[in-house]
Order: C-alpha cells, then sequence, then structure tokens
C-alpha cells in the first residue's frame, strides 16, 4: 500500500482504519490492533479521518514514554493536552477567518450537505506537485474538522455543569443557598479527582464507578473501628453528584444513550423503623427547663426569640431565620406566618409553603419580632451553629444529640398525640401528602384551634421575662 495509505483497509467498498500497537507500548494499551470503521467510501475522505486518529493514537502513545514516573507522566499528560487545545483553538480561528464554523469531520460528512462541503474544499489552497506546506495542512485540518477536540476532564465539565446546565435551578436560590449548591458539588468533585483522578469524562469506565462505590462503601463501613463512619446520606449525596453529573453533560453533548458508569450503584440505608438523626423534646423538659426567664436570661435576641418561633410552628430554622416583616402577619384575627415561595430564595419542596397561625409562645416571640431576624437572613447554618452552642453551654439539651431542629420533631408528636387530622398535620409540617388536593386544607381558624390542644402554657416568669422585650 502507498504511504499516503498507511493504516487504510478497504472492506466491502468501505475504508477502515487499521494499525498494530508499536511492541514498546503493549505493556499500556491492550488493543494490540486498532481497528475502526472510517464510516465512508471516499479514499479522500478516509485520508483525513485517518490522519485524525493516527495523530490522536501518537499523541496517546508518546505521553506513556514517562508512565514509569508518575511526576512526569502527570506533566506529559498536561502538555499534550495543552498542545491539544492549541491546535483546536487554532483550527478553529482559522475556519472560521474563512467564513466557517470549525466542526469535526464527522460531522461535516454526516449533517451537512453536499454544497457546504464542496465550499470548504474550494477555500483550501490549491497544493503543488511537491507536497502540501505546513500552512496548507493547517487549512485543510481547520475546514475539513481534522483537529482533534481535547477531552474534557470531570473539573471542567463540573464546571460546565456548574456554569451553563444547571443555570435554570439556581433561578430562585438566594445567595447563601447558591454558595451552598456549589460548595456541595465542589466537595464532591475533589471526593472523586482525589481517589479516581480528574481524568477525561469520556474515559470514565464502569471499573471507575465500581472502584469509587467500594471508595464509600469503607467511608460508611470503615474496618477501623476507632474510624467515624461516615452515613449512607453522606455518601449517597456525593455519589449521585457524580451520577448526574455524567448524566446531565453528555446529555448537553446530545449523547443522551450513553451509558452511565455509576448507574444502580446506591446507598440505601436497611429496611425497617426509620431513626431521627435528632430526637425530639419531651413535654416536661421544654416546660421545666427551657420555657423559663432564667434559661434563657443572657441569650441575644435571635438566639431567644427563634427558637421560640419554632416550638409552637414546628418551622425549620432556616424558615424562621429568612422571615420578612410582610411574612409576619399580627394584624389579622388569627395572627400567622406566612411560608412564601419567592424568586430570590429557593423553599425546601413545593408543599413547604404554607400558613401556620401563631400561639402560645410562638406568638409572643413574633409579636417581638415583627421584622424577623436581619442579622441571620441567608445565614441558616450560622444561626443554627450560635443556637445550638449556646443552648448546649447551658444545659438545655437533654442528650447531645438533641438540637433546635429537635423542637420541629417534637410539634410533629404532640400533633400526633393530640390525634390532629394527617392532612393537617402535613400541611403544617411543609411534609408531601400523596392523596389528590382537595379543599384548602382549613381555615386559619381550624388551624388555630387544632394548635391550642397542643400549645404549651405560659409560665408566669417566663411572661414576665418576655415583657421585658416588648
Amino acid at each position: 500500500m502507498r504511504k499516503e495509505d498507511r493504516h487504510l483497509e478497504k472492506r466491502s467498498g468501505r475504508w477502515y482504519y487499521q494499525r498494530r500497537v508499536p511492541k514498546r507500548f503493549k505493556p499500556y494499551d491492550d488493543r494490540a490492533v486498532i481497528k475502526a470503521s472510517l464510516k465512508t467510501d471516499s479514499v479522500e475522505v478516509a485520508r483525513f479521518r485517518r490522519d485524525a486518529l493516527e495523530a490522536a493514537d501518537d499523541d496517546y502513545w508518546n505521553s506513556m514514554l514517562y508512565l514509569e514516573d508518575g511526576e512526569v507522566a502527570e506533566e506529559a499528560a498536561t502538555r499534550l493536552r495543552e498542545t491539544l487545545e492549541r491546535r483546536y483553538r487554532a483550527a478553529s480561528s482559522r475556519a472560521l477567518a474563512r467564513g466557517f464554523v470549525y466542526a469535526p469531520i464527522e460531522q461535516i460528512v454526516d449533517k451537512a450537505d453536499l454544497g457546504e462541503i464542496l465550499d470548504r474544499i474550494n477555500v483550501i489552497k490549491p497544493i503543488d506537485k511537491g507536497g502540501p506546506s505546513r500552512a496548507e495542512e493547517a487549512e485543510a485540518e481547520a475546514l475539513l474538522g481534522a483537529a482533534e477536540q481535547p477531552p474534557v476532564i470531570a473539573s471542567e465539565a463540573m464546571e460546565i455543569y456548574q456554569t451553563k446546565i444547571a443555570l435554570p435551578k439556581l433561578i430562585k436560590k438566594s445567595p447563601e443557598q447558591k454558595r451552598l449548591w456549589k460548595n456541595t458539588l465542589d466537595r464532591s468533585l475533589r471526593y472523586f479527582t482525589d481517589e479516581i483522578g480528574d481524568i477525561a469524562m469520556t474515559e470514565i469506565t464502569r471499573k471507575h464507578g465500581q472502584e469509587y462505590f467500594e471508595f464509600w462503601n469503607k467511608k460508611v463501613q470503615p474496618e477501623d473501628e476507632k474510624i467515624k463512619p461516615m452515613s449512607p446520606k453522606t455518601a449517597a449525596r456525593h455519589f449521585g453528584d457524580m451520577r448526574n453529573l455524567y448524566s446531565e453533560y453528555f446529555k448537553y453533548l446530545g449523547d443522551e444513550t450513553r451509558q452511565n458508569p455509576f448507574r444502580n450503584l446506591n446507598f440505601k440505608t436497611r429496611r425497617g423503623k426509620k431513626t431521627r438523626a435528632h430526637p425530639p423534646f419531651t413535654d416536661e423538659w421544654v416546660r421545666e427547663k427551657i420555657l423559663l426567664g432564667s434559661a434563657l436570661d443572657g441569650l441575644t435576641r435571635e438566639i431567644i426569640l427563634a427558637p421560640l418561633m419554632i416550638v409552637e410552628t414546628g418551622c425549620r430554622p432556616s424558615e424562621i431565620i429568612n422571615l420578612r416583616p410582610e411574612d409576619i402577619v399580627l394584624d389579622h384575627d388569627v395572627p400567622h406566618l406566612i411560608i412564601a415561595d419567592r424568586d430570590d430564595r429557593e423553599v425546601k419542596t413545593e408543599t413547604s409553603v404554607r400558613r401556620i397561625p401563631l400561639v402560645g409562645v410562638s406568638l409572643e416571640a413574633a409579636k417581638r419580632a415583627p421584622g424577623g431576624f436581619p442579622k441571620y437572613h441567608d445565614k441558616s447554618n450560622s444561626f443554627s451553629a450560635a443556637a445550638n452552642a449556646a443552648f448546649r453551654r447551658r444545659g438545655l439539651f437533654p442528650t447531645e444529640k438533641h438540637v433546635i431542629y429537635s423542637f420541629r420533631h417534637s410539634f410533629e408528636d404532640r400533633m400526633k398525640e393530640a390525634h390532629i387530622d394527617f392532612e393537617l398535620r402535613t400541611l403544617l409540617m411543609g411534609h408531601s401528602n400523596e392523596r389528590p388536593d382537595y379543599g384548602t386544607g382549613g381555615s386559619l381558624e381550624y388551624r388555630r384551634d387544632e394548635l391550642l390542644k397542643i400549645a404549651h402554657p405560659i409560665s408566669g416568669e417566663l411572661s414576665a421575662f418576655l415583657w421585658t422585650w416588648a
């Protein structure tokens, strides 16, 4: 075969790229003989496609020269990647300068019409008999899409996901919610790259998915009993972030049929009775230890009033801290809170949007904080950390597992024990209900009267203490 037709083989009228792996690279490349259909019966197109595959294989093998030295290998891979990026950018710019958008040769042949293909060929400078110059080769490479697009590594795919793919998901998130969302994804990426490497997305295989799954299995169930295990929920979140990144990235590229290497690998807790991470308070503890002026004296306004507003509403701490003045409705026949869906802050779920009557100590606290808690607005984690620390220092938590969020769990238990209607309970808690949505869930008056059944009594000591905040 002539040199210009090297590594080309024609079978049944179609051209194929066929090449043996050089002996020196066989320890690193198990393909032995590389065979790939060039999907054309034109020898001219086959040569262009052969050149792209040949260059890719040469670059790949040359980078392996340094594999015995890890640091040098990493440097070689970086240099190779930079070379590919420069080559691809140059081809894109050259094509644009000639009035064309750069596209890989496969896309040009498969999707462009004959007219465009001929236009691209006609623009290329005629080649003299002595062979093409480097400039002429670059011209052909740019206009016929022979420059190999550099592979996108996991960290770059994550940046594309955060800045382009996931933008619609961020529309209603507050600045703090966006920050936490990004930090969680960045942490998920860091776990993956530390364990598997910052490899190209196209090179992530099922084997990598299994290795990463085993990594998290060991985190959840460490062999060393002295190591504190991570929760399956944490493992599921970070493993799931990489599964989602892989899926969304290739959907974004239009490759919806690519199999996800992280598929069907999950971290599910064992079936049976669910245990709460944070146990509820007993009524006795709340009344005898917390709802006392002496227990709360000396704490800041926010650390006193925000938890008290949770006691009789069951709201999440983040919902209380992010209330706005218009959400605290006191000049109404039934004073209440509005947990609203806003354009600049995302609620946890659709069912989180609700109106909750204010009764008992929560009503008294709301009267003393009609403008909300601007100090901690959009800083829910900071509030929880400060409140938990303050209550723990005062001995207001019966166990190490109790936190401010335990007031919400207590509220739910108290409603159950008072036989409050299930649908009303789910509505007040902001939980989902699988039943079809009929009606409004009852009037505010009805909701208030039901909550009065479980309201804690306000002691004279607490009443006198709260009076100082009036």
